[in-house]
């Protein structure tokens, strides 16, 4: 008999490769296993053990199907609802006093985005570059002779040519230079009392000092006044 091509192809005998036939799935099988008894040598049929495989093996892609379906719906739910109790959680921290150690914050157009980092010493220079989501460069910011500690500096929101940015989230990198020419890479990190929490596309957003960042990137929560002064204030720092 024949041989039954399992790869689709157009009137042409070209492979289709867009839509759904991209994947072979069960109902494709199914067609297959049709059109293949439809155009068998009727000289030369199939056998009935052939018959039976092809059969026990549409049977065993259907069942597969149906597990990977339940697994995913699964998957969404168990998704769902830990972002609920994330979504709960989040909002009984309003008052309290958190730290957070983050990579990006969350820019809102008519405000300023401050940027906190710890440095472990004194440094000549402080090199920031803010990215887009897809890892585009938006801004590089710097500050020089930066004193030990927790320091700051704002983001006005625009790019390298003065345009204001788009609503969204940005990643901050961040490097030190020393005056030997040593660099290390500074901690991103700020203290002090949650404000508001923001929910955006089912995740929730801390903002603490005027800066928003993701729920999950807090690492300490207490009540007011659990974190020493120091924690909690920012000295100023100027934009090169």
């Amino acid at each position: 008999m024949g041989f039954i091509s399992p790869i689709p192809t157009d009137s042409n005998g070209q492979v289709k490769t867009t839509g759904a036939l991209q994947q072979l799935g069960k109902d494709d099988f199914l067609q297959l296993l049709i059109t293949q008894l439809e155009n068998q040598d009727p000289m030369e049929p199939m056998s009935n053990e052939e018959s039976i495989a092809q059969l026990a093996q549409f049977s065993s892609l259907e069942q597969m199907n149906n597990i990977a379906a339940g697994i995913a719906e699964s998957n969404e739910l168990d998704y769902l609802q830990m972002q609920s109790l994330n979504n709960v959680m989040a909002s009984g921290l309003v008052g309290k006093d958190a730290k957070a150690d983050y990579s990006g914050i969350y820019f809102e157009p008519g405000a300023d985005a401050p940027i906190n980092y710890t440095l472990k010493s004194s440094v000549d220079t402080v090199t920031f570059q803010i990215r887009s989501s897809d890892g585009t460069l938006v801004r590089t910011l710097t500050q020089d002779n930066m004193k030990e500690g927790v320091n700051t500096v704002v983001w006005d929101g625009t790019d390298q040519s003065g345009n204001r940015v788009d609503l969204g989230y940005y990643y901050i990198s961040a490097q030190a230079k020393l005056n030997d020419g040593t660099t290390f890479t500074p901690q991103l990190s700020l203290a002090g009392s949650v404000e508001t929490v923001v929910y955006r596309e089912g995740s929730a957003f801390v903002q603490i000092n005027g800066t928003q960042v993701p729920l999950g990137a807090i690492t300490e929560i207490g009540e007011p006044g659990a974190f020493s002064t120091s924690d909690a204030v920012f000295d100023d720092g100027s934009e090169g």
